[in-house]
């Protein structure tokens, strides 16, 4: 594995070293750095002229710039790192760590939700291949897919943001409105849920009384406005997370492991009111620190009642553990929604990544930089989720053809250990590869999403590099994306070795 390891880091590096040659050449070919200057009426023009030469080194070959720009990025290796200045002088080293952070934030976001979002999305419709829900779905992945990106982010600017914000100054729902809603979820659910014609009418019905039921009892008590989970509701979807978990991977009659998902809910509201009052206004170590205590819990309590099932029972109480962490997390943001709409009329931002000048308490500013970061997530994880639904559900069909799937069948295994323990597990080999390549695509596709919303990330620096002919801003674009695909590569070929143990011999 090591050996394996080291080769792939190898010809990653020789593959790297020959694109950044080929796009600096590109981007000091695509124009002329001089054309503001030569077209100026400024009497110095000569002498502006000559200095941006000197300062940029135009009057060296192309290959001695680029050993100059090599040479910096090296030093990045022992902590020296050096990409150069760009043609206003400003070091790109700054520029960059500013804009990466901002783009891999927005990034790493879209691509966890892309891929919770997208597998579950593709592992139900290969479940229910060829019924009325596959059908939509498929339609609707199709679109997102072929979606032009400006067109999409026009669409949610107007509908996201700028009629959101018109709502929220005064929210209510009538009660037709509340009926539609509930009946366009009633089809969703019933689809996803299927069964028999009984079944799939009770499910909507529930859903269409739950929904207007709920919809005009939050208008009623204006809790558009100022919104509060509580413990109650924390409590309540804590308790179907660890029974969801422990249905899905190991099953309810696995008593052991049910117990230790639910101690860990117990433990979990005893948490709610001890760790309270820190949550009024923590820092981000702290609710880390928080975390960490709260998955500790979770595999102690999994170690306790596990049993002869210890290690899944460790595993689903720590996940029972973060989502009830999630949950605390959630209830305290909801609950500052209401002091962020007194600093923030209009909440929903459609261009930024931060408001300027921007003064609230943690909460507030958390739930500031989440409404910046909304909408470019948005755009960027429905065309990701088309992608990962699609292959899921045809790697998922084509699995659970095979033989190992049949003799599962017939050796009386439930559907559910078949599906979750056997088809999906050898389903993951070929996402991997969709993953990892999606990643690195993301930041360079994130380009258009963050001109469209004013987001200042990569995207802005790869731009404002390539129109004023300046290759150091480009290439320090072109580092951390090469990076970040060989890193994600790497990263996918482990996991290989992971779902499938023949590619570790």
């Amino acid at each position: 594995m090591t050996k394996f390891i080291l080769k792939r880091l190898g010809i990653s590096f020789l593959v790297l070293l020959g694109g950044s040659v080929l796009m600096y050449v590109l981007t000091i070919s695509s124009g002329d750095p001089l054309a503001d200057l030569r077209e100026s009426n400024a009497k110095n023009k000569e002498q502006l002229i000559d200095s941006r030469i000197a300062y940029m080194g135009l009057d060296q070959p192309w290959y001695q710039r680029y050993w100059n720009w090599l040479r910096g990025a090296a030093g990045c290796v022992y902590g020296a790192c050096n990409l150069g200045t760009n043609r206003n002088g400003v070091n790109v080293t700054s520029l960059l760590g500013n804009a990466a952070s901002s783009t891999l934030r927005l990034v790493i976001l879209a691509t966890l939700l892309a891929i919770v979002i997208g597998i579950a999305v593709g592992i139900i419709t290969a479940i229910r291949q060829y019924s009325g829900f596959d059908y939509v779905v498929t339609f609707l992945t199709f679109l997102f897919f072929s979606l032009p990106v400006f067109w999409a982010a026009v669409l949610l600017k107007e509908f996201g943001a700028i009629r959101y914000n018109d709502w929220i100054a005064s929210p209510t729902i009538s009660f037709t409105q509340a009926l539609l809603i509930g009946l366009v979820l009633a089809v969703i659910l019933q689809s996803v849920l299927g069964g028999d014609w009984r079944r799939r009418a009770l499910t909507a019905g529930i859903t269409v009384v739950f929904v207007v039921a709920a919809l005009m009892y939050f208008t009623a008590a204006g809790w558009w406005r100022a919104p509060a989970l509580g413990i109650g509701i924390v409590t309540l979807v804590s308790i179907a997370a660890a029974v969801g978990v422990t249905a899905l991977v190991a099953g309810l009659a696995n008593r052991r492991v049910l117990y230790a998902t639910l101690t860990t809910v117990g433990v979990g509201v005893i948490a709610y009111y001890v760790v309270g009052p820190m949550l009024v206004s923590p820092t981000f170590p702290l609710l880390l620190l928080f975390l960490i205590i709260a998955i500790g819990v979770g595999l102690a309590s999994g170690w306790f009642w596990g049993g002869y099932s210890r290690k899944v029972a460790m595993g689903l109480s720590a996940l029972t553990a973060v989502i009830m962490g999630l949950l605390f997390v959630l209830d305290r943001a909801v609950y500052a929604w209401a002091g962020l709409l007194k600093l923030k009329p209009r909440p929903i931002s459609t261009i930024g990544s931060n408001t300027p000048n921007f003064t609230g308490n943690f909460w507030e500013t958390l739930l500031d930089n989440g409404t910046q970061l909304l909408l470019p997530t948005i755009l960027l994880t429905l065309i990701s989720i088309a992608s990962y639904s699609r292959y899921t559900r045809s790697s998922m069909l084509e699995t659970m053809n095979q033989d190992f799937v049949r003799t599962a069948r017939s050796k009386g295994l439930s559907e559910r250990v078949v599906i979750v323990k056997h088809a999906f597990r050898n389903a993951l080999i070929p996402i991997t590869t969709i993953v990892a390549f999606d990643f690195a695509g993301l930041i360079g596709g994130a380009v258009i999403t963050e001109k469209v919303f004013g987001w200042k990330g990569m995207g802005e620096l790869f731009i404002s590099g390539l129109t004023a002919v300046d290759p150091a801003p480009v290439m320090a674009f072109f580092l951390v994306t090469g990076l970040a695909a060989i890193i994600m590569n790497m990263l996918a070929d482990i996991a290989y070795a992971f779902l499938d143990p023949r590619i570790r011999r």
